[in-house]
């Protein structure tokens, strides 16, 4: 159904999603019946909507903010409001349901499709995009549907994706203007030339258009080695179902980071370059980063790790130091 403002609204079970010229307004009922509401700004709500859309809701918990978010069962998705914020749980005013992956992630490409106006990229820094706000205004297909760079080889490997901007149609970021481009120098023996390669990962990813979407770069067994560009704050609070390791390569970011069960804070942490940190399975982060920097995360993707996390066969820190 359209509203007034020109856009959609829409449900997803006992949810409702309803957005004017400036915000997004999330409504539900309790178990026992009471009405409740939730508002985000809308430009706030559509970047955490691009990232659970194009991450297939990523590695256990998207909180678009304090109250509402998504838990990824692999298979399943719970869409939830104030159901890991401790003073809504409390108080009774929470909800979670349970959806297949499939019907959850088609409501939300409509919803982000419908309410991203023309001139507006939800992937993309704040200061390289247009506004989210105002009426319905034509649409931005292109940035929301962007198709992933996909390598079969290292990357600048005969047959696979090429380095060079005019080969590419991705010119160096204005905030990578300084990162060298210069290729490494590689010597193989006869006869391996098309097997041995490197390339310069500085100069590929001050090529990246979007902000904060970790790519696979590096995939070894269940090592997923995954770097991303990073500008503004992060649009939603990621909430760890495994050990996440963070290496800061240039710049800073700054994390604030909370228990992910109940929102309450737990640390602070300011990383500059060549930082190293790991955030445990307890713990949910978001990141700023004042200025545009590059960041490599490092992910266990081994499907049995979260039940042996549930179970205790695995830890829920990186290091255990003992006693």
């Amino acid at each position: 159904m359209t509203n007034m403002h020109g856009y959609n609204d829409f449900t997803l079970g006992g949810f409702n999603f309803r957005r004017d010229e400036y915000f997004a307004h999330i409504t539900w009922s309790t178990l026992d019946g009471r009405p409740m509401s939730h508002t985000m700004d809308a430009g706030n709500f559509l970047r955490a909507l691009m990232r659970d859309v194009a991450w297939g809701f990523f590695y256990g918990w998207v909180n678009f903010d304090d109250v509402i978010g998504t838990v990824n069962h692999y298979g399943t998705v719970d869409m939830y409001a104030g159901s890991f914020n401790g003073a809504m749980k409390d108080a009774g005013i929470d909800r979670m349901e349970n959806f297949p992956t499939d019907d959850i992630r088609q409501l939300f490409e409509q919803m982000l499709a419908d309410w991203t106006n023309a001139g507006f990229d939800p992937f993309a820094a704040p200061q390289e995009t247009g506004s989210p706000y105002g009426p319905k205004h034509g649409d931005n297909m292109p940035a929301i549907t962007r198709a992933r760079e996909l390598a079969r080889r290292c990357v600048g490997l005969e047959g696979d994706l090429p380095l060079r901007t005019d080969e590419r149609g991705a010119p160096v970021n204005r905030a990578f203007a300084d990162v060298p481009q210069d290729t490494p120098e590689v010597h193989p023996e006869p006869g391996f030339e098309n097997e041995v390669h490197a390339f310069n990962l500085f100069a590929f990813l001050s090529r990246s258009q979007v902000t904060w979407n970790p790519s696979f770069t590096s995939v070894v067994k269940n090592s997923f080695m995954c770097p991303t560009t990073e500008e503004h704050i992060l649009p939603i609070i990621h909430g760890n179902d495994r050990v996440e390791w963070f290496f800061q390569m240039c710049d800073e970011i700054h994390w604030n980071c909370d228990h992910k069960e109940t929102g309450e804070p737990l640390a602070r942490v300011i990383m500059k370059a060549g930082d190293m940190a790991a955030m445990p399975a307890y713990c949910r982060h978001q990141g700023f980063s004042p200025k545009r920097s590059m960041l490599l995360v490092w992910e266990n993707g081994n499907p049995d790790l979260v039940d042996d996390i549930n179970s205790g066969k695995a830890p829920k820190v990186p290091v255990d130091f003992g006693a």
